[in-house]
């Protein structure tokens, strides 16, 4: 074989791996354009809380004013009851006492 030839065959096989480095290259970039193009994933949905109206945020306000005053009116009332108990136990004591000391002087 001679230089010449030689030289030749070279150059068609380095063309040929040209070649091939090319296709490889485009086909490299175009999986990358295709990869780009895809759509990503949507974002997950979050929960929103629904807007109150003002008749709501009313009425629980109305609803905690009136549990509110009901306390206030049953406390009231047990310490009436409480107070009158007292009176009671101490007229209770007064008359014992009393019972006590007309035993004690016979």
């Amino acid at each position: 074989m001679t230089d010449i030839s030689k030289a030749s065959a070279e150059a068609v096989d380095a063309a040929r791996q040209g070649e091939q480095f090319a296709v490889i290259l485009a086909a490299i970039q175009a999986a990358q354009i295709i990869q780009a193009q895809q759509p990503t994933a949507p974002p997950a949905p979050t929960v929103v809380a629904p807007q109150r109206s003002g008749a709501d945020t009313a009425g629980k306000w109305l609803a905690i004013g009136v549990g509110g005053s009901m306390l206030m009116v049953t406390v009231a009332f047990a310490a009436v009851a409480l107070a009158i108990a007292s009176a009671c136990i101490a007229l209770v004591a007064v008359v014992v006492y009393g019972i006590y000391r007309d035993i004690r002087k016979r």
